[in-house]
């Protein structure tokens, strides 16, 4: 006997979608459901597992046995003697000042060091525990502990007490008035402090250069020649639209975009349309149609003949590569190469921005959507400053409302202060067929109703990882080894998600690593690639021309080509208009 079908009843879907943008609106578009279920499964899990509750007793009375002992030296021969509890990690900057080893503080932050080992050691391990609600618990544990970090506090941090002496607390009026002035910033919409010093067109994204195709979508620029002869075959740069085009085209020292066009080679880049709430139906196809397509198509009429050298950064690539697949799948060969910076292509694993996505998350970001039609900025702004949570919010908190410093702002903070929107449908698309289901790695990411599969790209790719990338770290930016048969270089510089794409030669700072997995050759995996491969000193950029020059069809320069469409004056001059869009 079946059972009677349900009556259908418009309720849910008419009051559960505004409750839901509510719910985002004043949790700051984080689930609370999502982060509930994590800490049940995990306190559930930890009060049926007398073992580990047993481990975690016995750790904590290890540490009290450690930080009272070291106490006792620090009594008996001095701070400077003593022998620490523990020795943080090379990389963690926030207890190095010398101030810290002097009593009660050096106590403190020990004492603080041994708390976070209990916690890691409390989150991680525990019998039953899924996954990804122990990284999102573990992750929740540390933003706590950051927060009540003895750094992070005026009576705790020895070097805030410093200065507030020497200063006679002026260092705090500093600090306030920097902090009143975020605040009006902050309500009113105005840009961040120091942004002002930087202007788009005037001393950032200045590279000569016209708008040779305007759409819905994007602008699409064609830089000026800086050389007589040029590379016969262009490149053509897809930005992220998450943010704006120019991190490729900062002040003239560290413009990757000028350093091309300097070597000889004929540049094209897209910029990204700001989308509003117009744009709210704008989808994953639309950025592939109007977006790359019509970008190629535009190339292609204005170098006829000649394959073009495909270039994407960050999700940008992402759109590369299924746009690459899309081509090889129907036997479109004008691409002469593919290169991507910071781009993942396998999520199975995308590192610490997974916190943020599971079902109940993006579920609560399409609700929210579904009102405003789009994903604000400042909602990505805020995951990215948890991901780094030290660098991007605490730092700034001491150094400029505590110690009074208003840091002056370079090229790339500003940059990064000037993000964009994302089209409701396009992002709702990103986060469930990549991020959720990976559907791009296991051949079910369609293009026109058709799956598209990485395997079918036949040509060769240059894939650029940057070892400190929170975004897109680089072993998931690696599994490009194995999703292609493709002649495949990677190269794994020094640096973060933004700072490690942008290297000029002239940063004698920099090292990477590089080697080329031959067409059709057994990949290595990412440890036996960290250890085998060769590195330099210095930018990967010269590495990069060298390789695009190797792979051209003719090394034979040739005239550069005229600026703009046949028979269509350029539509204005770089950077355009789309780039100004708030």
């Amino acid at each position: 006997m079946r059972t009677a079908p349900v009556p259908f009843s418009p309720a849910a879907e008419q009051i559960d979608p505004p409750f839901h943008a509510a719910l985002a609106r004043a949790s700051g578009s984080l689930s609370l459901v999502s982060m509930q279920l994590a800490l049940m499964d995990w306190a559930l899990h930890l009060a049926v597992s007398p073992g580990k509750r047993l481990d975690l007793f016995r750790l904590a009375l290890s540490q009290a046995e450690q930080i009272g002992r070291y106490v006792r030296d620090c009594m008996a021969a001095g701070p400077q003697q003593a022998c620490p509890c523990v020795q943080p990690p090379a990389q963690d900057r926030r207890f190095t000042a010398e101030e810290w080893r002097l009593w009660p503080f050096n106590v403190l932050h020990q004492a603080f060091l041994l708390t976070e080992q209990w916690w890691e050691a409390a989150t991680r391990g525990v019998w039953g525990v899924a996954k990804h609600h122990e990284d999102v618990v573990a992750f929740a544990a540390r933003q706590w502990l950051d927060m009540m970090s003895p750094g992070n506090q005026l009576a705790t941090n020895p070097v805030v007490l410093r200065q507030t002496f020497e200063q006679r607390g002026t260092n705090l009026v500093r600090g306030a008035l920097n902090a009143l002035d975020d605040l009006e910033r902050a309500m009113s919409g105005a840009p961040t402090a120091g942004t002002e010093r930087f202007e788009v067109g005037h001393n950032v994204a200045v590279t000569p250069g016209k708008v040779v195709l305007r759409n819905r979508l994007i602008e699409l620029i064609q830089y000026a020649p800086a050389t007589p002869k040029v590379q016969a075959e262009p490149i053509l740069i897809v930005p992220a639209w998450i943010m704006k085009y120019y991190i490729l085209d900062l002040s003239e020292h560290n413009s990757l975009i000028r350093y091309l066009v300097e070597q000889g080679h004929t540049v094209f880049c897209i910029s990204w349309k700001n989308p509003g709430e117009a744009d709210r139906d704008l989808d994953m196809d639309d950025y592939l149609r109007l977006g790359v397509f019509d970008a190629l198509d535009a190339v292609n009429a204005i170098v006829p003949g000649r394959r073009v050298h495909a270039t994407g950064y960050c999700l940008g690539g992402t759109l590369l590569a299924i746009a690459a697949a899309a081509m090889a799948r129907d036997d479109d060969a004008r691409l002469a190469s593919m290169t991507l910076f910071a781009a993942q292509t396998d999520f199975c694993e995308p590192g610490e921005l997974g916190l943020f996505i599971d079902e109940a998350q993006v579920s609560l970001l399409e609700a929210q959507m579904g009102q405003t039609g789009y994903l604000r900025a400042s909602q990505m702004a805020g995951a990215f400053q948890m991901l780094r949570s030290y660098d991007l919010l605490w730092s700034r908190i001491v150094g400029e409302y505590l110690m009074g410093d208003r840091a002056p702002l370079n090229d790339l903070m500003a940059w990064n202060a000037d993000a964009t929107r994302m089209p409701a449908r396009m992002h709702a698309q990103y986060l469930r067929h990549l991020f959720l289901n990976d559907d791009l790695s296991e051949g079910r990411y369609p293009v026109n109703s058709k799956p598209v599969h990485l395997n079918d790209i036949d040509i060769p790719i240059f894939v650029v990882g940057t070892l400190t990338d929170h975004v897109a770290p680089w072993r998931s930016v690696y599994k490009l080894h194995h999703l292609t048969e493709a002649e495949l270089t990677f190269v794994l510089t020094s640096g973060g998600h933004n700072a490690g794409i942008v290297s000029p030669p002239e940063n004698s700072h920099r090292r990477f690593q590089m080697q080329t997995r031959h067409e059709g050759k057994t990949s290595m995996g990412q440890d036996d690639w960290l250890a085998s491969a060769p590195a330099q000193d210095g930018s990967w950029w010269p590495a990069w021309h060298a390789w695009l020059v190797a792979h051209a069809a003719t090394a034979t320069p040739v005239k550069p080509p005229r600026m703009g469409l046949p028979g269509q004056p350029p539509l204005g001059d770089a950077p355009g208009t789309y780039v100004l869009e708030k």
